[in-house]
């Protein structure tokens, strides 16, 4: 018997090795922050709390782990380790692997030439503190998607950079059917870096075997802190909803759009309502955007659409009183649903940075890396128990190793089930 596909939530579990050291150029509220105190209990616990608003919602709900960090292995590659690394010791503890939206690029099954669900693994090699995620990703993502309905594939070479998912959409009429899979490219030339790469795009799309949109970010977004699409643009099945400035040539782009998905209905938000710099500042468009099922814990709700966002929008005024217009009306958006990541926001990720999208039947995958409720109570456990409460800027110059951090991944991995990442 056919199961139709859902769509699957893959929360990234932030690190207990959380903190601020303002690495990524382009990202303006990373870059704020540098130097501020962080506190990784506080953040994995709002993680794990916009999970628990998923899996109430009635969403299937996934996870992927914290990497091993420090990287002590990156940093023997550079001649050095974790007590003598200087300035690279913070690129080696980052623990930025919980944006799982940089994660991986994912082709639903319907949409690939050979009927099976590719993911390929990001690069991430614009930013020298991200460059050595892969490994660790790819390793998770083969044990998660080891059933053969799944092809993971390693990294786009370089220099062509890939930032996966938050760079790459999809429109459809239903998440189990045939679907336009939308890549956003940018070009050099600005005062930030372009972070993905037309080539890089292309090369993903081929290997999956897709027909792609392949459209350009608006050099004036990224130039105003949208480092990833994702910042200005989020799509889920029929609806896009982004930025008037969001593309180089919208309206070319939302012709082809609309040449291969006669039904797709485009949610844009005009600049006089709404600014780059508010979009920017409250991550607006940095949402999941999803449908809530029939028949589900939402059913009060009715089938629509509803924007789970950072509690920032609803503090600015010009957005939230956009928005309140926008759910008031007739359109496929009807209902807004606030969550408080703010320390991952802090470090420019909002609620669509932490999570991978996977359309897939759940059978398929890994039970281990999905959870329910008292799974989420058992990660916290952890948490609460072993993640530093604070870290402070003055004391990255003497955690070296940082034994605490690496016990607390291995208390949350024995706790899950994954031994096997342990030595990872």
């Amino acid at each position: 018997m056919s199961v139709t596909p859902v769509e699957i939530n893959f929360d990234g579990i932030i690190g207990p090795t959380h903190n601020y050291a303002g690495l990524s150029l382009g990202n303006l509220a990373a870059t704020a922050s540098a130097g501020a105190a962080s506190h990784p209990r506080a953040a994995a616990l709002q993680g794990i709390a916009k999970m628990r608003v998923n899996v109430r919602l009635g969403l299937t709900q996934g996870i992927l782990l914290p990497h091993p960090r420090p990287d002590r292995e990156w940093l023997v590659a550079l001649e050095t380790d974790p007590s003598r690394a200087g300035r690279l010791w913070a690129a080696a503890a980052s623990a930025s692997a919980m944006w799982a939206a940089n994660a991986a690029t994912v082709s639903p099954a319907p949409d690939t030439a050979d009927g099976r669900c590719h993911l390929t693994v990001a690069n991430l090699v614009t930013m020298p503190h991200r460059s050595h995620e892969w490994p660790e990703t790819f390793r998770q993502l083969r044990l998660a998607f080891a059933d053969p309905a799944f092809a993971v594939h390693g990294p786009v070479p370089a220099p062509f950079g890939d930032e996966g998912a938050a760079n790459h959409m999809r429109l459809c009429r239903s998440h189990g059917e045939p679907g336009v899979e939308i890549f956003v490219y940018g070009e050099a030339g600005g005062p930030f870096p372009a972070r993905q790469h037309p080539e890089a795009s292309a090369a993903v799309a081929r290997r999956h075997g897709v027909t792609p949109v392949l459209v350009q970010q608006s050099p004036e977004a990224i130039a105003a802190g949208a480092f990833h699409n994702d910042v200005v643009a989020v799509a889920n099945e029929h609806v896009l909803f982004a930025h008037e400035h969001a593309f180089a040539d919208k309206e070319r782009f939302y012709a082809d759009l609309r040449a291969r998905l006669p039904e797709v209905e485009i949610v844009e938000v005009p600049a006089s309502a709404v600014s780059l710099a508010d979009a920017i500042e409250s991550y607006l468009f940095n949402a999941q955007l999803v449908t809530l099922p029939e028949g589900g814990p939402s059913a009060e709700l009715g089938r629509a659409m509803a924007l789970i966002l950072p509690s920032e929008a609803k503090a600015n005024g010009r957005v939230w009183d956009w928005l309140e217009t926008l759910v008031a009306g007739n359109g496929p958006i009807r209902h807004l649903v606030p969550v408080d990541v703010r320390e991952s926001m802090a470090n420019g990720g909002g609620p669509a940075c932490l999570r991978l999208r996977v359309v897939c039947d759940p059978a398929t995958v890994d039970p281990r890396f999905l959870v329910d409720e008292a799974k989420l109570d058992r990660i916290a456990a952890v948490v609460a128990t072993h993640w530093p409460e604070r870290v402070g800027p003055e004391e990255h110059a003497t955690l070296g190793d940082w034994p605490a951090a690496v016990a607390a991944r291995r208390a949350l991995l024995e706790a899950l089930d994954l031994v096997e990442l342990i030595d990872s």
